[in-house]
């Protein structure tokens, strides 16, 4: 049972980018598991007492869609992580028809090979998409997580991918989550955009496994009055990840936000540097090695290791529900901006505060009496007002406006059981856009 209290029965909306990947179709099918009573809650801080009467969005309220550039079938693809352990055996055919109502809902995303859309044309279609899926449901707000693969860090004018579609979640008025290290609104172009939309943002960069275990360890050291010399990490991991982490550009930007949590914790960044390895036969299971070097009392010369082995997409998932949530009832509350509370969750928060675990933690408990607290605001999914987001040598976007009018069709509602409709069209394959 839901530990939070939703004011009202209204479905809200979780717009996954990245839609086809481990992530999301591990939050899809986890969702639909947990609220069938198949599986406990295990993992979601937003269902521990800390959050009770917060006025969360209970899990049956979710609706799941989003985009993506691959064409494997959400079904399809959680009968294969449940193939490599990382759904539980029969899991994807209990939750089935919840895989194919969702899979339903997701639209091919961009920009694709051959595509001569410009980024105003872009960020328009992937708007009217969330737009659309809002007014077929009648949700009350939807909320944009992206979950899709890493992208190297932006070093042009241009808008990468990541930040197109946060464009376009601030345009269709919509609450942006993003749990990955993509540039997403932190463009300089998006920063007025950001500003003007009076919509609450967090992110970026998931906090699941290494640098969580940092943002402990780091604390103890400064504690204690410990000298810490030297701190250097390698990962091993497979899937979607491993390979887009491959290319190291992409890696560099996974990696700013491992060094930053020391950085603020410690005053410094140590000695040593982290590396990632691709290794394709761990799929979605990684290992994280850490080795620390660190001097006591009188100069003492010490050390402490650590192994990290999990499952990426089985940590992240009860992460993503969790934002979700916490971000939709934000907006209801009507808060804006970015949601620094939240730091809990991420590597690099939107909004800065502390590195540390524990003081972070703290925070997010003050986050749900502030959430407890607030009252409900009415809905608003007009989108953002015209905006030039164009800089010197950027093409001038129109990020405003409303989206097109929705089709008349209404398919099922995600958590019913029966017939999802038929599958639509997809989008052409694109592995370096399939998330991790």
């Amino acid at each position: 049972m839901s530990a939070s209290v939703s004011p009202s029965d209204s479905r809200v909306g979780v717009w996954l980018i990245g839609a086809r990947g481990s992530v999301a179709t591990s939050v899809v099918a986890g969702c639909a598991a947990v609220t069938a009573g198949l599986h406990p809650p295990t993992g979601l801080v937003t269902e521990t007492p800390m959050f009770a009467d917060s006025g969360l969005p209970p899990l049956t309220s979710l609706v799941f869609g989003g985009h993506d550039t691959v064409d494997c079938p959400l079904p399809k693809r959680a009968e294969a992580l449940a193939a490599g352990g990382v759904l539980p055996p029969g899991l994807p055919t209990a939750v089935g028809a919840e895989l194919a109502a969702a899979d339903h809902e997701i639209r091919p995303g961009g920009p694709l090979p051959g595509d001569t859309r410009g980024e105003k044309e872009l960020i328009a279609a992937f708007a009217s998409d969330i737009q659309n899926f809002i007014r077929r449901y009648e949700l009350a707000r939807a909320v944009v997580v992206n979950v899709a693969s890493t992208e190297p860090a932006a070093t042009a004018t241009a808008l990468p991918p990541s930040s197109l579609y946060a464009a376009a979640a601030l345009r269709a008025g919509c609450p942006y989550v993003n749990f990955t290290p993509s540039t997403g609104l932190n463009h300089p172009a998006l920063a007025p955009l950001a500003s003007s939309t009076r919509l609450p943002y967090a992110g970026r960069d998931g906090k699941t496994g290494q640098t969580l275990l940092r943002s402990v360890l780091a604390p103890m050291f400064t504690q204690r009055a410990l000298a810490v010399r030297a701190w250097s990490g390698t990962n091993l991991l497979g899937g979607g990840d491993g390979a887009s982490l491959a290319d190291p550009a992409a890696a560099a930007a996974k990696n700013a936000g491992k060094e930053r949590v020391l950085a603020d914790v410690l005053g410094e960044v140590p000695e040593g540097e982290v590396h990632i390895d691709d290794v394709p036969a761990l799929g979605d299971w990684k290992t994280a090695w850490d080795h620390i070097a660190f001097d006591g009392f009188l100069g003492t010369r010490m050390i402490l290791q650590t192994i990290w082995q999990g499952c990426d997409s089985a940590l992240a998932a009860p992460l993503v529900l969790d934002l979700a949530r916490l971000t939709s009832r934000a907006h209801e509350a009507g808060l804006s901006g970015p949601l620094g509370e939240l730091a809990f969750y991420f590597k690099d928060p939107a909004g800065g505060g502390p590195g540390a675990l524990a003081e972070q933690y703290a925070a997010l408990g003050r986050f749900a009496q502030r959430l407890r607290r607030a009252g409900a605001q009415p809905p608003d999914v007009r989108g953002a007002e015209p905006l030039d987001v164009g800089g010197a040598g950027a093409e001038s976007l129109d990020v405003g406006g409303a989206g097109a009018e929705p089709p008349d069709n209404r398919p099922g509602r995600i958590g019913e059981r029966g017939d999802a409709g038929p599958l639509g069209e997809r989008g052409g394959a694109d592995p370096s856009e399939e998330q991790r």
